[in-house]
Protein backbone atom coordinates (compact mmCIF):
# COMPACT_ATOMS: atom_id res chain seq x y z
CA UNK A 1 0.00 0.00 0.00
CA UNK A 2 2.60 2.00 1.04
CA UNK A 3 4.36 1.67 -2.89
CA UNK A 4 1.28 2.56 -4.06
CA UNK A 5 1.48 5.68 -2.60
CA UNK A 6 4.92 6.74 -3.52
CA UNK A 7 3.79 5.57 -7.10
CA UNK A 8 1.51 7.93 -7.32
CA UNK A 9 2.74 10.77 -5.80
CA UNK A 10 5.53 10.60 -8.32
CA UNK A 11 2.66 10.42 -11.10
CA UNK A 12 0.64 13.05 -9.89
CA UNK A 13 4.11 15.53 -9.58
CA UNK A 14 5.03 14.27 -12.94
CA UNK A 15 1.57 15.42 -14.92
CA UNK A 16 1.56 18.77 -12.59
CA UNK A 17 5.76 19.09 -14.10
CA UNK A 18 4.45 18.65 -17.22
CA UNK A 19 1.69 21.27 -17.28
CA UNK A 20 3.26 23.44 -14.77
CA UNK A 21 5.08 25.83 -17.45
CA UNK A 22 1.78 26.51 -19.69
CA UNK A 23 1.02 29.83 -19.96
CA UNK A 24 -3.10 30.97 -18.66
CA UNK A 25 -4.43 33.70 -20.29
CA UNK A 26 -7.29 33.17 -18.76
CA UNK A 27 -8.94 35.12 -15.64
CA UNK A 28 -7.46 33.02 -12.64
CA UNK A 29 -10.36 30.94 -10.64
CA UNK A 30 -11.15 31.63 -6.79
CA UNK A 31 -11.07 28.67 -4.66
CA UNK A 32 -12.14 28.69 -0.81
CA UNK A 33 -10.83 25.26 1.33
CA UNK A 34 -12.39 25.14 4.31
CA UNK A 35 -10.53 23.41 6.63
CA UNK A 36 -12.73 22.37 9.27
CA UNK A 37 -13.32 22.68 12.99
CA UNK A 38 -9.94 24.52 14.87
CA UNK A 39 -9.21 26.01 18.56
CA UNK A 40 -10.94 24.13 20.81
CA UNK A 41 -13.19 22.25 18.30
CA UNK A 42 -10.75 19.75 17.79
CA UNK A 43 -13.22 17.23 15.60
CA UNK A 44 -12.59 13.88 15.44
CA UNK A 45 -10.11 12.57 17.55
CA UNK A 46 -8.11 8.92 16.04
CA UNK A 47 -7.07 5.90 17.48
CA UNK A 48 -3.65 7.12 17.44
CA UNK A 49 -4.47 10.48 19.05
CA UNK A 50 -4.62 12.85 15.50
CA UNK A 51 -7.00 15.28 15.53
CA UNK A 52 -9.19 16.23 13.01
CA UNK A 53 -8.48 19.84 13.09
CA UNK A 54 -4.90 19.50 12.78
CA UNK A 55 -5.27 16.98 9.90
CA UNK A 56 -7.55 19.52 7.79
CA UNK A 57 -5.07 22.41 8.67
CA UNK A 58 -2.42 20.61 7.05
CA UNK A 59 -4.23 19.04 4.21
CA UNK A 60 -5.59 22.53 2.96
CA UNK A 61 -1.69 24.00 3.48
CA UNK A 62 -0.60 20.62 1.21
CA UNK A 63 -3.21 21.75 -1.60
CA UNK A 64 -1.94 25.71 -0.92
CA UNK A 65 1.56 24.27 -1.74
CA UNK A 66 1.28 22.46 -4.55
CA UNK A 67 -0.94 25.09 -6.19
CA UNK A 68 1.42 27.52 -5.80
CA UNK A 69 4.65 25.73 -6.12
CA UNK A 70 3.75 23.22 -9.55
CA UNK A 71 1.26 25.14 -10.91
CA UNK A 72 1.87 28.39 -10.72
CA UNK A 73 -0.83 29.42 -8.53
CA UNK A 74 -3.28 28.54 -10.99
CA UNK A 75 -6.04 29.09 -8.77
CA UNK A 76 -5.92 32.08 -6.10
CA UNK A 77 -6.81 29.82 -2.53
CA UNK A 78 -8.48 31.16 0.19
CA UNK A 79 -8.49 29.75 3.49
CA UNK A 80 -11.42 29.46 5.87
CA UNK A 81 -8.54 29.54 8.93
CA UNK A 82 -4.65 29.86 8.53
CA UNK A 83 -4.00 28.44 11.78
CA UNK A 84 -5.36 26.49 14.95
CA UNK A 85 -8.51 29.16 15.41
CA UNK A 86 -11.92 28.57 16.17
CA UNK A 87 -14.20 30.30 12.93
CA UNK A 88 -17.97 29.77 13.17
CA UNK A 89 -19.41 27.95 10.67
CA UNK A 90 -21.42 31.43 9.79
CA UNK A 91 -18.02 33.19 9.38
CA UNK A 92 -16.90 30.47 7.05
CA UNK A 93 -19.87 31.00 4.76
CA UNK A 94 -20.21 34.82 5.16
CA UNK A 95 -16.22 35.25 3.78
CA UNK A 96 -17.72 32.61 0.46
CA UNK A 97 -20.91 35.70 0.17
CA UNK A 98 -18.31 38.14 0.10
CA UNK A 99 -15.57 36.74 -2.32
CA UNK A 100 -18.02 34.70 -4.44
CA UNK A 101 -15.74 32.36 -5.48
CA UNK A 102 -16.02 29.59 -8.08
CA UNK A 103 -15.94 26.41 -5.97
CA UNK A 104 -16.13 25.88 -1.50
CA UNK A 105 -14.50 22.41 -0.68
CA UNK A 106 -14.43 21.86 2.97
CA UNK A 107 -12.02 19.23 4.33
CA UNK A 108 -13.13 16.94 7.48
CA UNK A 109 -12.33 13.19 8.86
CA UNK A 110 -14.63 11.09 9.95
CA UNK A 111 -15.70 9.10 12.88
CA UNK A 112 -17.89 6.05 14.04
CA UNK A 113 -18.84 3.97 17.15
CA UNK A 114 -18.08 0.69 14.40
CA UNK A 115 -14.63 0.52 14.15
CA UNK A 116 -14.90 -1.07 11.00
CA UNK A 117 -16.27 1.69 9.60
CA UNK A 118 -13.76 3.34 6.80
CA UNK A 119 -13.58 4.77 3.58
CA UNK A 120 -14.73 8.22 1.58
CA UNK A 121 -17.63 10.13 1.50
CA UNK A 122 -17.96 13.55 -0.44
CA UNK A 123 -20.89 15.91 0.34
CA UNK A 124 -23.63 18.23 -1.53
CA UNK A 125 -26.38 20.21 0.04
CA UNK A 126 -29.44 18.67 0.61
CA UNK A 127 -32.39 20.78 -1.33
CA UNK A 128 -32.29 22.12 -4.85
CA UNK A 129 -28.91 22.57 -6.15
CA UNK A 130 -27.78 22.69 -10.24
CA UNK A 131 -27.56 19.21 -11.81
CA UNK A 132 -23.72 20.44 -12.55
CA UNK A 133 -22.81 20.39 -8.82
CA UNK A 134 -23.93 16.82 -8.43
CA UNK A 135 -21.62 16.10 -11.24
CA UNK A 136 -18.34 17.72 -9.96
CA UNK A 137 -19.41 15.90 -7.13
CA UNK A 138 -19.44 13.03 -8.85
CA UNK A 139 -16.22 13.25 -10.27
CA UNK A 140 -14.15 14.33 -7.44
CA UNK A 141 -15.54 10.51 -5.75
CA UNK A 142 -14.79 8.87 -9.02
CA UNK A 143 -11.03 10.97 -8.91
CA UNK A 144 -10.07 10.59 -5.61
CA UNK A 145 -11.26 6.68 -5.55
CA UNK A 146 -9.24 5.82 -8.82
CA UNK A 147 -6.07 7.89 -7.57
CA UNK A 148 -5.88 7.39 -4.15
CA UNK A 149 -7.25 3.63 -3.49
CA UNK A 150 -10.29 5.25 -1.54
CA UNK A 151 -13.21 2.89 -0.80
CA UNK A 152 -16.31 5.03 -1.84
CA UNK A 153 -19.24 5.34 0.57
CA UNK A 154 -20.66 7.13 -1.81
CA UNK A 155 -21.47 10.99 -3.20
CA UNK A 156 -24.16 11.70 -0.18
CA UNK A 157 -26.62 14.79 0.41
CA UNK A 158 -26.58 16.64 4.28
CA UNK A 159 -27.32 19.53 5.94
CA UNK A 160 -24.58 20.78 7.08
CA UNK A 161 -24.56 24.62 7.34
CA UNK A 162 -21.74 25.32 4.83
CA UNK A 163 -23.53 23.24 2.47
CA UNK A 164 -26.99 24.95 2.78
CA UNK A 165 -25.21 28.90 3.01
CA UNK A 166 -23.36 28.13 -0.25
CA UNK A 167 -26.48 26.31 -2.34
CA UNK A 168 -26.93 29.74 -3.81
CA UNK A 169 -23.38 31.17 -4.14
CA UNK A 170 -21.20 28.42 -5.50
CA UNK A 171 -20.63 24.75 -5.94
CA UNK A 172 -19.77 23.59 -2.53
CA UNK A 173 -18.18 20.30 -2.00
CA UNK A 174 -17.91 18.40 2.08
CA UNK A 175 -15.33 15.71 1.91
CA UNK A 176 -14.85 13.25 4.58
CA UNK A 177 -11.53 11.65 4.00
CA UNK A 178 -11.35 8.68 5.68
CA UNK A 179 -12.57 7.64 9.44
CA UNK A 180 -9.57 8.18 12.04
CA UNK A 181 -11.38 5.55 14.56
CA UNK A 182 -11.08 3.00 11.57
CA UNK A 183 -6.90 2.18 13.03
CA UNK A 184 -5.14 1.77 9.30
CA UNK A 185 -6.85 4.88 8.24
CA UNK A 186 -5.71 6.17 11.18
CA UNK A 187 -2.36 5.28 10.99
CA UNK A 188 -2.12 6.63 6.88
CA UNK A 189 -3.14 9.38 7.72
CA UNK A 190 -0.44 10.12 10.46
CA UNK A 191 2.06 10.27 7.22
CA UNK A 192 3.21 13.48 6.15
CA UNK A 193 3.90 11.83 2.55
CA UNK A 194 0.97 10.40 2.60
CA UNK A 195 -0.86 13.66 3.43
CA UNK A 196 0.71 15.66 0.45
CA UNK A 197 -0.49 12.97 -1.92
CA UNK A 198 -4.11 13.07 -0.29
CA UNK A 199 -3.51 17.48 -0.89
CA UNK A 200 -2.46 16.89 -4.16
CA UNK A 201 -5.18 14.77 -5.53
CA UNK A 202 -7.41 16.88 -3.77
CA UNK A 203 -5.92 19.74 -5.93
CA UNK A 204 -5.38 17.88 -9.42
CA UNK A 205 -9.50 16.36 -8.57
CA UNK A 206 -10.30 20.46 -8.94
CA UNK A 207 -8.23 21.01 -12.08
CA UNK A 208 -10.74 17.86 -13.61
CA UNK A 209 -13.75 19.52 -11.71
CA UNK A 210 -13.50 22.95 -12.47
CA UNK A 211 -13.73 22.72 -16.53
Amino acid sequence: MEKKKVFLLCVLFAVFLSTSGQKDNTKKMVIIVDPGHGGIDSGAVGTNGLKEKDLTLRLARAIEFYNKTLWNNRYIIFFTRYRDTLISLRHRTQLAKAIQPALFVSLHCNHADNPKAAGLEVYLSKGSIPKLHIGMAKEMDTYLQEHLGYRSRGVKRANFQVLRDNRKVCPALLLELGFLSHWDEARHLESNENINALGLAILMGIKKIMK
